[in-house]
């Protein structure tokens, strides 16, 4: 079964370069477009897409909002990947907040396009660009850091969320770690539910709000 992809622009000529790049795979298949954030929840239950590719600044329904929406009304929501024009753009931190699952700039090659949409489908890696790390450490807070005490993560559990940052995979992290993938995933599972992250996303962001890891 092909990979399937909503995408989701108020820009036409956009979302027809981004339906050119992703449609030109074998393995993708883009199977509707939307010009608002407002039109993804009826497009998403009618269309079930894999992956959503979402500008994160739209004029009816941004993609902070659109993602929520998402996220809350579904019990099986797709992996929504963001996009936009700018890599510091607040709006991108507040979509990776709100639960969007990545990050891809408008400018990327078409090389670029194609991985990061994989990538976020598999749900095993990260796409957490400095500039993010960035705003997630500058909105780091007490709360944050307090959190990440709670979570009293072990010394290998603590090893596994450092390579996360890192946007490694599974199989990446057990070849530094020198243990089996399996290991890995029973490591990041605990790593999500001690810090109460849905996601390997929510859970970097935490890693640099508290100031476990540091965006340098």
């Amino acid at each position: 079964m092909p990979l399937t992809v909503l995408l989701v622009d108020d820009e036409p000529l956009v979302r027809a370069g981004l339906r050119a790049v992703l449609s030109a795979q074998p393995d993708i298949e883009v199977v509707g477009e939307a010009a608002d954030g407002a039109a993804v929840i009826p497009l998403v239950r009618q269309l079930r897409p894999d992956v959503v590719a979402m500008d994160v600044r739209m004029p009816l329904l941004d993609g902070i909002e659109a993602t929520r929406a998402v996220l809350s009304s579904m019990s099986e929501p797709p992996k929504i990947l963001v996009i936009t024009t700018f890599e510091n753009d607040e709006y991108v931190y507040g979509a990776l907040r709100a639960g969007a699952d990545g990050f891809l700039l408008k400018r990327s090659r078409p090389a670029e396009i194609v991985n990061a949409v994989r990538l976020v489908a598999e749900g095993d890696s990260l796409l957490f660009p400095a500039a993010v790390r960035r705003l997630a450490a500058e909105y780091g807070n007490r709360s944050a850091r307090e959190a990440m005490d709670r979570a009293a993560l072990t010394e290998r559990e603590a090893d596994v969320l450092r390579l996360m940052t890192r946007g490694l995979s599974n199989s990446e992290i057990a070849g530094h770690l020198v243990v089996g993938t399996e290991t890995v995933k029973s490591h990041v599972s605990a790593v999500l539910a001690k810090l109460g992250a849905r996601d390997r996303t929510q859970a970097v962001i935490a890693a640099y709000e508290s100031g476990f890891v540091s965006p340098g």
